[in-house]
């Protein structure tokens, strides 16, 4: 990137990120499991690059937080992933992985 916030590469101007939400504060406003969003976002690829960030709380401690950007993707992917139960459960398996998370998100009503 070039200085002023020019994208040189397509000419355009970036968005500065100047703040970010942390995974439990996202939880709260879309009201899901803190723990289902942890499992997926431990997987970079689940979002847009640059949509996950990890914040520095201490030497050895991190916590992941989102941009707006990536906070609606993950709110878009959900809803798509209840789309039906068949839906939903297939998406947990793929994405989440973990036995104990799944068991108690899976019967959650589709909204």
């Amino acid at each position: 990137m070039e200085a002023g916030g020019a994208d040189a590469q397509h000419g355009g101007l970036m968005a500065a990120t100047t703040y970010v939400c942390t995974i439990s504060h996202v939880a709260r406003v879309l009201g899901e499991d803190p723990d289902l969003l942890e499992a997926i976002l431990s997987t970079d690829d689940n979002l847009a690059y640059g949509s996950i960030v990890s914040v520095q709380t201490g030497r050895e401690e991190y916590l992941t937080a989102l941009t707006d950007q990536g906070i609606d993707e993950l709110r878009d992917m959900l809803l798509s992933a209840r789309v039906s139960v068949e839906e939903w459960h297939r998406f947990l398996e793929d994405f989440v992985g973990e036995p104990d998370i799944i068991a108690r998100v899976k019967d959650q009503p589709l909204r």
